[in-house]
C-alpha cells in the first residue's frame, strides 16, 4: 500500500492540519492501493499564504530564469517518465502504454508548445507617445485538475501560471492524485522557490470550495464537468476572481458520402474509445450521411469490435477499465437508458466484457438509429460508447453537429477539400479536425458554450495568467 498523507506547501511536505484518510482505488481490482489525505480549509489558507508571500519575488524574478527552471523541471520529468506513467496507470487504469506514451508524454509535449508561445507574448510594447503596454501575472492561481487525463491538465495550468510570474495552489483529483504527487517531487526537485508551487489534495465541496472562496486567490483554472464548473464560477465571484474553464464535450464526428468511409469510420470509433471513452473531446455523435448510413454502421460494429479491453497492466494497444464504481454505475446506467428510449444496439452493451468479472471494465458500445434529442446524444457518457445519427445532406449536419450545450471539439470527413473548409467554419465548437488532420503543439485548447471559457495551451494559456497594464508618463 502506498502512502502519501502529506501536501506539498512553501516547498517542504507537510501533514494536514486534521488526519482525513482517503484510499485510492486500483480501478483494474476495485481495490485500494495507496492512502492520501484530504485536505480542509486551514490547509488551503496556509498553501494560500505560501504562495502570496512568495508571489512579489517570483514576479519580480527575469523571465529568462523563469524558463530556465520550467526547462529543467521538464528535463526531470523526461527522466522520469517511466515513474509518472506506472502512477496513472494506477490509479486511473490508463495501459501502462498509454499512460506512459499519451498521458505522461503531454507533459513534455506541452512544455514545449508553451516555450514556443512565450517568444510570442508582447510582454512590454509601445502604445502611443510615453505610453506603453505591459503584461504582467495576474497574482495567486488557484489550480483545479480531473482524473481522466491527469498530468495533461496539471501542464495546462501550472506550466503558463509559473512561466508568466504566477504562484499557485493546485489540487488534483482524489480519485487520480498519484501522478500530481510527482509531478510535486519533479518541481521540488527542479528548484522552484518554496511557495511558488504548492499542492493540496482534497475532494470539491471541501478543498475545491474553499479555494473558489479564498480572498488571497486572484484566479481560479478548472477542469472538470460543467455542473462543478459552474460552482466554481459561483463561488468565484463575490471575490470578482478571473475563472478559467474546461468543461464537457459531446463532440460531433460528420461523415459525409465521399469520405474514405473505412479508414475514417475506424479512426472516428478508435478515438472515441481511447482512454475508455473518458476524454471531453472525443467523437461520440457520429453523424453519417443517409446514402452510406448502413454502410457506415457496419464499419463502426466492425471497428468496435476489434477494440481489446484488458489489463492496464499489460502491453498493449487496447483499453483498460473505467476509473471508478460512480463511472461504472453511469456509463452502465446510460446505456441503459439508450436501449429504453429505443435506439438500436449495434454491438456491446451493459455488463463488463467475456470473461472479467471484477474491475471497472465496460464493453465497447455502439448505439444506431439515435435521435440527437435522445438522453445518449444529449448527455456526456465518459465511457466507451458511440452513437451514430443519421443526416441528409451539409444543411442538416451541420444544424445536428451544432444542436448541442457543448462546443468543444468536432470532426468531420469528406473527399471535398472545399467543402470541409465550409463545413468546418460553420461548426461552433473550438477545434476541429478535418479528416483526422491533427493539431501542433502550443494549439489553443478549449470550446464554445458550456465546454467552457478561455484556451489552453501556447500563447493563449499563457495570455489568460496575465493582467494588461498601460503606463503613461509625460
Amino acid at each position: 500500500m502506498i502512502e502519501k498523507r502529506d501536501f506539498y506547501i512553501d516547498g517542504a511536505w507537510v501533514a494536514p492540519e486534521a488526519p482525513h484518510d482517503c484510499e485510492v482505488v486500483d480501478p483494474a481490482t476495485e481495490e485500494a492501493c495507496a492512502v492520501i489525505s484530504l485536505g480542509a480549509e486551514a490547509d488551503v489558507d496556509k498553501a494560500v499564504a505560501a504562495a502570496r508571500r512568495a508571489f512579489p519575488a517570483w514576479a519580480a524574478t527575469p523571465l529568462e530564469t523563469r524558463i530556465a527552471l520550467l526547462e529543467k523541471l521538464d528535463a526531470i520529468m523526461q527522466c522520469r517518465i517511466g515513474e509518472l506513467g506506472e502512477a496513472i496507470s494506477l490509479e486511473m487504469g490508463a495501459p501502462i502504454d498509454f499512460a506512459t506514451g499519451d498521458q505522461a508524454g503531454c507533459g513534455p509535449w506541452h512544455m514545449s508548445g508553451f516555450l514556443e508561445g512565450a517568444k510570442h507574448i508582447a510582454w512590454e510594447e509601445p502604445f502611443a507617445d510615453g505610453q506603453v503596454i505591459v503584461r504582467e501575472p495576474i497574482g495567486v492561481c488557484g489550480l483545479i485538475t480531473p482524473w481522466n487525463w491527469p498530468i495533461n491538465q496539471i501542464a495546462l495550468k501550472v506550466y503558463p501560471a509559473l512561466l508568466t510570474g504566477c504562484t499557485c495552489v493546485l489540487k488534483p483529483s482524489e480519485i487520480a492524485p498519484l501522478s500530481a504527487l510527482l509531478f510535486a517531487e519533479f518541481v521540488d526537485e527542479a528548484g522552484f522557490p518554496k511557495g511558488v508551487f504548492n499542492l493540496v489534495n482534497g475532494d470539491g465541496p471541501t478543498v475545491g470550495e474553499a479555494m473558489s472562496h479564498h480572498p488571497d486567490i486572484d484566479m481560479m483554472s478548472f477542469t472538470g464537468s460543467t455542473r462543478a464548473g459552474a460552482l466554481v464560477t459561483k463561488g468565484a465571484a463575490d471575490t470578482v476572481k478571473r475563472v478559467t474553464l474546461e468543461l464537457g464535450g459531446k463532440s460531433p464526428n460528420i461523415i459525409f458520402a465521399d469520405a474514405d468511409l473505412p479508414k475514417m469510420v475506424r479512426r472516428g470509433v478508435n478515438h472515441c474509445m481511447e482512454n475508455t471513452g473518458q476524454s471531453c473531446n472525443a467523437p461520440t455523435r457520429m453523424l453519417v450521411e443517409r446514402l452510406v448510413y448502413e454502410e457506415v454502421v457496419g464499419l463502426a460494429k466492425d471497428a468496435a469490435e476489434a477494440v481489446k479491453v484488458g489489463n492496464p497492466r499489460e502491453h498493449g494497444d487496447h483499453i483498460g477499465p473505467l476509473v471508478s464504481q460512480a463511472q461504472f454505475d453511469k456509463v452502465q446506467g446510460l446505456i441503459e437508458t439508450g436501449i429504453a428510449e429505443g435506439a438500436r444496439l449495434v454491438t456491446g452493451g451493459i455488463g463488463r466484457p467475456d470473461g472479467m468479472n471484477r474491475g471497472y471494465y465496460a464493453r465497447p458500445t455502439v448505439f444506431a438509429d439515435v435521435d440527437n434529442q435522445m438522453t445518449i446524444a444529449r448527455e456526456e457518457v465518459f465511457g466507451p460508447v458511440l452513437v451514430m445519427i443519421p443526416f441528409e445532406g451539409e444543411e442538416e449536419a451541420v444544424e445536428i453537429a451544432n444542436d448541442t450545450p457543448y462546443g468543444l471539439a468536432a470532426y468531420l470527413s469528406t473527399g471535398d477539400a472545399e467543402k470541409g473548409q465550409r463545413v468546418a467554419r460553420q461548426l461552433r465548437a473550438g477545434m476541429v479536425r478535418v479528416n483526422g488532420a491533427g493539431f501542433a503543439a502550443g494549439h489553443p485548447f478549449g470550446g464554445y458554450k458550456q465546454s467552457g471559457n478561455g484556451r489552453e495551451g501556447g500563447r493563449w494559456g499563457i495570455e489568460d495568467f496575465l493582467e494588461v497594464k498601460i503606463v503613461s508618463a509625460r
